[in-house]
Order: C-alpha cells, then sequence, then structure tokens
C-alpha cells in the first residue's frame, strides 16, 4: 500500500517528492477522470503529474481515505488489487466528497512495489454548500 498512499498524498499536496518510488519504471499506464484520460509510455507519470495538477487547481483541502482492499491476488512480481476511495475537499463555496475506485498493476522492483497500471472510476459525487 505504500505506493498507493504515496500517489495520493501527491494528489493532496502536489509535492513531486511523493511520487519517488511509487511508480513501476518504463511504461506505465494510468487511466483517469481528466483528459487525455489515458497517460501511457515512458513519460507518463510526468503527464500525469502536470494534467492532474491542473484538474486540481481549484480544488482545496482534499484529503483522501481508503477502505479495505478487495480482489487482491498476487502472481511472482505481479500483484491486483481494486481500493475502494473517497476524496473530500472544496472546490470554490462548495465542498464535495467524491467516491470510487483504483483498479491497481504493481510490480515488484528492488524489493519494493510500485504502480505499473492503475484506473479510476467514479461511483459517486455529493456537492454542498460549505458551511459559513
Amino acid at each position: 500500500m505504500a505506493p498507493i498512499e504515496r500517489i495520493a498524498r501527491f494528489m493532496e499536496t502536489l509535492d513531486s517528492q511523493f511520487l519517488n518510488d511509487s511508480f513501476a519504471g518504463g511504461e506505465v499506464v494510468l487511466i483517469e477522470n481528466f483528459p487525455p484520460y489515458v497517460f501511457e509510455g515512458g513519460d507518463a507519470v510526468a503527464r500525469w503529474a502536470t494534467g492532474f495538477a491542473e484538474h486540481a487547481k481549484n480544488i482545496r483541502d482534499l484529503r483522501h481515505s481508503f477502505g479495505d482492499p478487495h480482489d487482491f491476488h498476487q502472481d511472482g512480481e505481479l500483484a491486483f488489487l481494486s481500493l475502494p476511495t473517497t476524496w473530500r475537499g472544496t472546490i470554490g463555496a462548495r465542498s464535495f466528497i467524491e467516491t470510487g475506485g483504483w483498479a491497481f498493476v504493481l510490480v515488484k522492483h528492488a524489493g519494493s512495489w510500485r504502480v505499473r497500471n492503475y484506473g479510476w472510476a467514479v461511483t459517486g459525487v455529493a456537492l454542498k454548500a460549505r458551511a459559513s
């Protein structure tokens, strides 16, 4: 879970130090809910990080929580899991809660796990006026 937690911390802070040792080297494929939706290739992580920063530029106080992992499978140096995730934050005067799931493929590299692929799917969004 460590590389997944670091990716979420990057998304909350936009501090690129959290991406160190989070993703596998080489070919990475990420599926997201912001353009261009599919980030793949050797520069996928850099393009995704830039795209996420643009996507989140008006979001404040972003924070995440994870549910229990599901459908965990490991086959040697590869592992798969799906992870229920809740994001909370504010956009302007409105707070939001976004629920969804991440499907991850991790690869073992130099004794630690790193994310090779993920796909994000939103399953619900709730918006409400922020209390004054």
